[in-house]
């Protein structure tokens, strides 16, 4: 660890507190990184940090120790609703990482409390909680810390709570901003006392983080930590120990050689990246039935509850897997990462520099690795120049079975996998579009039906990209992809009953609309009325055992499969409308068909 250690703790200018040394000689950190020993003295003589790092530089232990050390500093004690500091961060699983930390801090100084406020909870329960047990230290993430300010009808007044805060910490401040908390933290800034100590920490600094510091902090000392040996002008942004690699293949090629990489390295740990939770999703589960023998899990930011479970459990594993999307490429520290694979190249190239610093974290050896296509090479030279990120060329060799038959079997033996392959396809090609780096990262420059090949599926998509495009070089599944069934029963039992109810509905015949040019909406509305009390009246004279509420919700039901087979709405869409219906108060669906969750679409 010589290139990220700054001597030992007892030679900093400022003493440390007996217990917070007992600490770090407990969990072996013996020695500062260079964030540390710049940090903690000006922190503990009241001076604004903001200081800019390389992922993986040890920056929680440089707001953590300051934290404790300035609560002990104070004249008055802190009351039991009384909040000392503040510590917020863009994910839940970031807060709960520095939860952990702090709270192995605080086991030596029982007089401190405090608590975790996240998404993915009850709010409820985390007003009762802080009710209960008071939080001299909250660690939370911008909406859930926001949500709470206004439960003041619930018997929380944070706001007069937050009166007397000593410290506040914006960690990944960057991140903050680029994931759109500006009017969260404002609103949040709103609440907290002129005089107080603040950090801002971050790997790297933009302009709008500039407004933010020129907002939030008062004469800020500006700290930016460069790794020993590596030149002033060359500001690398990745860690030294980093070795990152880049790999060229054909796109159909591509989940094929990944599946190999991860079967020869199933016995370390591994971080695999795609850009949207639907290709997460999809790729996630074939990688499950295709790498045997691994711990392999998925989180995204389309899941709610079961990510901290999810992250909890990966973190505990000496290897494995986690197929994930760019909601765990910031500040996440996941112990002995071996390889960060990047399947899909990230929307911006900061999110590369993050996904990276996954691995090699604290002056520990890592691999990164990213997957181009043959037209996407001139991202390397791109990533040297912008972000200071060199890559090494890989030659992925040897023996590379196919795999994609057996996703399409796995895709012809459960609808769920074959739903999850289509909006896997859509999204990514949405995806692509939106690169940042758009002269590299062309949408037009895409062979679709190579990709199709690539993704294994049965049969295209209906959306815009392919209006019009027969793509001869992919061959359709003579299989009727309409016969292939649910695994789950409760979904294969609906679906069945609305594909009746919509081959009913052909039969039955309607009036076309016709709208009148040069006559107002309004007019032809009250028309359209007059006639459609008509055909119901007609059907109640001819004896109709159908129910004009009944007819509704056919109609409504056969609505909503229509988008969904012409690619309108996603299925998750589908069945949040179709379980509203059933459930609904006028409805007279038998109660009980139950549906499983699904996700597609980009993560956010």
């Amino acid at each position: 660890m010589d290139n990220t250690t700054e001597g030992t703790w007892e030679s900093l200018p400022v003493k440390l507190n007996e217990g917070i040394l007992q600490t770090l000689e407990e969990v072996k950190f013996t020695h500062m990184t260079p964030v540390q020993a710049a940090c903690i003295p000006l922190f503990m003589r009241n001076k604004d940090v903001a200081a800019e790092a390389v992922t993986g530089s040890g920056k929680t232990l440089a707001f953590v120790i300051p934290i404790i050390e300035l609560l002990l500093k104070r004249e008055e004690k802190l009351k039991k609703m009384q909040v000392g500091a503040l510590v917020v961060t863009p994910t839940r699983e970031l807060a709960l990482q520095i939860s952990e930390v702090m709270k192995q801090f605080l086991q030596k100084f029982p007089q401190f409390t405090q608590i975790l406020l996240i998404g993915g909870t009850n709010p409820i329960e985390d007003v009762e909680k802080f009710k209960e047990h008071g939080a001299h230290i909250v660690i939370a993430t911008p909406g859930r810390l926001e949500d709470m300010f206004r439960r003041k009808a619930d018997g929380l007044d944070l706001a007069s709570s937050v009166k007397g805060l000593d410290v506040l910490v914006l960690d990944e401040a960057d991140r903050l901003l680029d994931m759109g908390f500006e009017a969260s933290l404002n609103n949040i800034l709103g609440f907290l006392p002129k005089q107080r100590r603040t950090g801002l920490f971050s790997a790297t600094q933009t302009q709008e983080l500039e407004k933010l510091v020129r907002a939030g902090l008062r004469n800020p000392v500006r700290i930016t930590v460069k790794e020993k040996g590596v030149a002033a002008t060359s500001m690398q942004k990745t860690p030294s120990r980093l070795s990152n690699y880049y790999t060229i293949c054909r796109s159909e090629n591509k989940f094929n050689h990944l599946v190999t990489f991860l079967r020869q390295h199933k016995h370390e740990k591994n971080l695999v990246f795609f850009s949207t939770c639907a290709c997460v999703e999809y790729y996630g589960r074939a990688l499950e039935v295709l790498v045997k023998k691994a711990d392999v899990h998925c989180i995204h930011g389309k899941m709610k509850n079961k990510r901290n479970k999810i992250f909890a459990e990966f973190r505990a594993l000496k290897s494995g897997i986690l197929v994930c999307t760019d909601v765990m490429a910031r500040g996440i520290d996941i112990p002995d990462v071996n390889w960060v694979l990047q399947y899909d190249p990230p929307s911006n190239a900061s999110a590369f520099v993050h996904r990276c610093g996954r691995t090699a974290r604290i002056g520990n050896q890592g691999n990164a690795l990213v997957f181009l296509l043959p037209m996407e090479e001139a991202y390397v030279n791109f990533l040297s120049i912008n972000q200071k990120c060199p890559l090494q060329k890989m030659v992925l060799s040897g023996d590379v079975p196919d795999v994609l038959p057996k996703v399409k079997t796995l895709a012809l033996a459960d609808r769920a996998m074959f739903d999850r392959g289509m909006r896997a396809f859509v999204s990514y090609v949405q995806a692509y579009a939106k690169h940042e780096c758009s002269l590299i990262f062309r949408s037009k420059d895409l062979d679709l039906a190579t990709l199709a090949r690539g993704f294994a599926l049965l049969r295209l998509p209906k959306m815009p990209e392919l209006r019009g495009d027969t793509l001869p070089d992919f061959k359709e599944t003579t299989v009727d992809t309409d016969k292939i069934r649910y695994k789950d029963k409760q979904r294969e039992k609906l679906r069945q009953k609305l594909l009746l109810e919509l081959k009913d509905q052909v039969k039955i015949s309607y009036p076309k609309k016709n709208f009148i040019k040069n006559k107002s909406w309004s007019k032809q509305r009250s028309k359209k009325e007059r006639r459609e009390k008509r055909s119901a009246k007609r059907r109640r004279d001819e004896g109709s055992d159908v129910e004009d509420e009944e007819m509704q919700e056919l109609l409504n039901d056969t609505r909503i499969l229509k988008k969904l087979k012409k690619g309108k709405i996603t299925e998750e869409d589908f069945e949040n409308q179709i379980s509203a219906q059933i459930s609904g108060p006028n409805s007279k669906h038998k109660a009980g068909a139950a549906t499983q969750e699904g996700s597609g679409g980009e993560d956010v």
